[in-house]
Parts: C-alpha cells; sequence; structure tokens
C-alpha cells in the first residue's frame, strides 16, 4: 500500500496528517472489511472536497465507535434506524397472533365457522411458530368438521395427532378423527367405509386412552356403526332375494347370524332365511323386508365397562 499522508483532506480542518499504513494496521480484520473501500480510494483523492471530508468523518466514526468497545458489526450499526435487532419485531408478531386468536376464538363461539377459520389460518400462515398456532391448527380442523368438511377436518385432526403426540387435547383429537369417519356415514347403500373406519378409529382411541372422557360415546358410536353394517349385510340378501339369487342371499344371511347372532337386524334374518330353505322365498312385497337404511340411533349403557358389541342382559339403555 502506498504511503498517503492526509495532510490536503484534513489540514483545513485543523488535524494533524494520518499515515493510511499505521492507520489500517491498527485495525481489526472487520474493521480492515469495512473501510476497506475508504483504505483503497484514499491513494486516489486529489482534491479534498466537502463531501470527501464528509466521508472521511463519517468513516473514523464508524472506526472510533468499534475501538471504543463494540464487539460486532451488528453492535457497530445497531445506531443506524434501518437496523432491527429482531427484539421489537417479536414482541409485534405475538400481539398480532393474540389478536388474531381472539378474533377467531370470537367468531368460532358464535358459530361463523368461515371467518373463524379465516382467523386461524392467517396465524398458521404468517405467524407458524407463535404461541397460538397449536390451538389455531386445532381450531382450524374443528371449524371443517363443523362445516360438514369431514375429509378436509380429518386431515387436519391426523396431522395434529403427528406434529403434536404429547399435546393434552390428543384424546380429543383421536375421537373427532372417529367422528369425520361416523358423520360422513350415511345410508346402507351408499359407501359404507366410513363405518368400517370409524370402528378402527374409535378402537384405537379406547385402546389408547380407555379412561378418557370419550369413552362412553366411543363404545356408543361403534355399536352404531357395527349395526349399521350389519344392516348392509342383510340389505345386499335382500337384493339378491329381489332378483332371485336365492344361494347367494342363504349365504349372506347365514354368515350375518353367525357372526352377529345378537343384532337387532338378527330376527328378520333368521325368518327370511327359513323361508328360502323351506322353498318359500318372497315374490312380492320384499321392502317389508327391508332394514333401516340409515345410520341407527346410539345407544348408551350405564357401565363403562358394557360390551359395545351386544345389547348388555340388565343394562339401561338411554337415547343420546
Amino acid at each position: 500500500m502506498q504511503n498517503f499522508q492526509l495532510s490536503n483532506s484534513w489540514q483545513g480542518w485543523g488535524m494533524e496528517p494520518v499515515d493510511i499504513n499505521l492507520f489500517s494496521h491498527s485495525l481489526s480484520s472487520i474493521e480492515r472489511f469495512i473501510l476497506s473501500p475508504v483504505i483503497h480510494i484514499m491513494p486516489t483523492v486529489q482534491k479534498s472536497t466537502l463531501i470527501q471530508r464528509v466521508f472521511y468523518v463519517f468513516a473514523l466514526c464508524i472506526l472510533s465507535l468499534s475501538i471504543a468497545g463494540c464487539s460486532t458489526v451488528k453492535d457497530t450499526f445497531d445506531f443506524l434506524p434501518f437496523v432491527d435487532n429482531g427484539e421489537d419485531t417479536a414482541i409485534i408478531n405475538q400481539e398480532e397472533a393474540a389478536n388474531l386468536l381472539a378474533q377467531g376464538m370470537e367468531a368460532y363461539n358464535t358459530g361463523n365457522y368461515y371467518d373463524a377459520l379465516q382467523a386461524f389460518n392467517q396465524i398458521l400462515d404468517q405467524y407458524p411458530f407463535s404461541p397460538q398456532a397449536v390451538l389455531a391448527e386445532l381450531r382450524a380442523a374443528d371449524c371443517h368438521y363443523y362445516r360438514g368438511e369431514y375429509i378436509e377436518a380429518k386431515t387436519l385432526y391426523q396431522e395434529f395427532e403427528e406434529r403434536h403426540p404429547t399435546n393434552e387435547a390428543i384424546a380429543y383429537v383421536m375421537f373427532q378423527i372417529g367422528m369425520c369417519d361416523f358423520r360422513r356415514t350415511d345410508r346402507i347403500d351408499r359407501d359404507i367405509s366410513g363405518a368400517r373406519e370409524a370402528i378402527s378409529d374409535f378402537s384405537k382411541l379406547l385402546r389408547s386412552f380407555p379412561d378418557s372422557p370419550y369413552t362412553r360415546e366411543a363404545k356408543a358410536h361403534i355399536a352404531a356403526a357395527r349395526e349399521f353394517l350389519v344392516n348392509h349385510e342383510y340389505f345386499v340378501a335382500v337384493f339378491y332375494v329381489r332378483t332371485e339369487q336365492y344361494k347367494q342371499a342363504e349365504h349372506r344371511l347365514k354368515y350375518l347370524l353367525k357372526m352377529y347372532p345378537d343384532s337387532t337386524i338378527a330376527p328378520k334374518a333368521r325368518n327370511l332365511l327359513e323361508r328360502l330353505e323351506a322353498g318359500n322365498p318372497p315374490k312380492w312385497g320384499l321392502r317389508r323386508w327391508l332394514p333401516d337404511l340409515h345410520m341407527p340411533a346410539l345407544k348408551f349403557w350405564d357401565s363403562d365397562t358394557a360390551d359395545p358389541d351386544k345389547s348388555p342382559q340388565n343394562g339401561t339403555k338411554t337415547e343420546p
């Protein structure tokens, strides 16, 4: 580096000339990196204009702040208005997330699930790591559920279960997963996969949390879903009778009575099977042989240990 005296630039300011070699050697590596543009252009400066003098003063101010005890480049520039240290932003973000959660819960509690869902999704999009995000994630799934969007709700409940396996609301989440499958089950002459999946969902809940507040409800829903599947089997048997496929009908009825001898539809299935075996299948009035096409009503038992597959011998049945 060339020797350069800042006499032309600084003597007019009443300062002593500065040896640029000594000046650069006294800098730390970070400071030398910051001021390298200044050091490199100093040897080429020929005129000490006002702008150049101001620039040199600004550079020396930065240097003096660094030498005075600033340990990092970030600390050096903290006094500038455009430098953000992140603390104020974090506080503002948390306040905004809290406000959005309050708005969402107000809409949720009044049944306005559309606006509530918008607020919860905004939290998840803009503040995914905020303390409010977990509750927003759960309530977003609830909003879909109460809007009748059971497929979307089930997906969100399952994602919540995967992300927060130890959360205190997991038993509720598992129950809601079962309810999503149960609610999307309509008639026995349509898709019945929801009933099968609901039984699996509620059984998983009972195994994981046998003493949860949702145990009684889960057992009642399992019983209803199984009765629904039994009615579907009987409905198929009646269809075979209607199409005069009597052997297939007998096969279905025998399977039903063997697997579900205590089901509600069992007496009617037994009567129909006897007529088929006697060679006297019903030729008309088949409508009266049909089962209820919809999901059976829920039945509850006094004992939490009652077998949901069978009606209790001495238990009192109550409607929900």
